[in-house]
C-alpha cells in the first residue's frame, strides 16, 4: 500500500476565511490521484489557520491586559490552536466525501482506523504544532515522506520578509535546517516545519517536502515522483 501524507496549512485552507476554491481543486486532484490505482491512500493533516491566529490573539490581549488574573499561558494557546485545526479537519473531511470514511484523527499514536481512501487528522495536544502529527502518521503507516503545504514555496536560508538577501533552497540537510529553526516551539511559530517534528523526522529518516499549496498541478507532481518546485529536507 502506498501511503502519501499531507500536511496542509491552515493558512491554505483559511486564510482569513475558508477557502471553497481551493478545497475543491485540492480534493479532485487527490480523487484523480487515487483513482489511478487501489494501492494508493492518502492523509491529510489540517492545520489552523486564521481561526486559530485569531483565536489565540484574542486570548494574549486578554492576558496582557491582566483580565484573566495571569499571563498568557502556552498550553492554553496551544489547545485554542489545536481546535481551529479541528474545524477545519472537519471541513476536509467532509468535503472529501466517501473517499474518508473514518473519524477525524486527533491522537495519532491511537490505534486508528483506515477503511477508506482519504483519512483526514487535526491537532493532538500541546507542545508541537500538526507538522509533529504529520510525521507520527508517517511512521505509523510507513510513508517515508510528509508533503508540508504552506504559503510558501521553497524555504529560504532566512525570511525574505526582512532580509532581501535570503537565498531559496531546492534541498537542505536536517542538521542544516534545525539550525536554522532551533528546537523549542510556541504556539503560533511560524517556521516552515515544526522544530519538534524536525527533530522526530529526523530520528526516523523522513524526508519532507515544503511546497506552495495553492499550486494543485505541483502538487499532483509531487504525489507522481516528477520534478516539482520546492524543497526537499532529508
Amino acid at each position: 500500500m502506498i501511503t502519501k501524507i499531507l500536511s496542509v496549512g491552515g493558512s491554505i485552507i483559511a486564510p482569513d476565511r475558508p477557502d471553497t476554491d481551493f478545497l475543491g481543486r485540492f480534493v479532485a486532484m487527490a480523487a484523480e490521484w487515487l483513482s489511478d490505482g487501489n494501492d494508493r491512500r492518502l492523509i491529510f493533516v489540517s492545520g489552523g489557520g486564521a481561526p486559530a491566529r485569531i483565536y489565540q490573539q484574542a486570548y494574549r490581549e486578554v492576558a496582557a491586559d491582566g483580565k484573566n488574573g495571569g499571563e498568557a499561558e502556552n498550553d492554553a494557546a496551544d489547545w485554542i490552536g489545536i481546535m481551529a485545526t479541528r474545524l477545519n479537519a472537519q471541513l476536509l473531511k467532509a468535503c472529501c466525501g466517501g473517499l474518508c470514511r473514518d473519524d477525524v484523527v486527533y491522537d495519532p499514536t491511537a490505534d486508528i482506523r483506515f477503511t477508506g481512501r482519504i483519512l483526514v487528522a487535526a491537532g493532538w495536544k500541546p507542545g508541537f504544532s500538526t507538522d509533529n502529527d504529520a510525521v507520527l502518521l508517517a511512521e505509523k503507516f510507513g510513508a517515508d515522506t510528509v508533503v508540508n503545504l504552506s504559503n510558501i514555496e521553497k524555504v529560504y536560508t532566512d525570511d525574505p520578509r526582512k532580509n532581501p538577501e535570503a537565498k531559496p533552497l531546492d534541498t537542505i540537510s536536517w542538521k542544516d535546517f534545525r539550525k536554522m529553526v532551533g528546537d523549542d516551539w510556541t504556539p503560533g511559530k511560524n517556521t516552515p516545519f515544526d522544530p519538534v517534528a524536525s527533530r522526530k523526522a529526523e530520528q526516523l529518516g523522513l524526508t519532507v517536502i515544503c511546497a506552495a499549496g495553492k499550486d494543485i498541478a505541483n502538487i499532483r507532481s509531487i504525489l507522481d515522483g516528477r520534478k516539482f518546485t520546492g524543497t526537499k529536507i532529508g
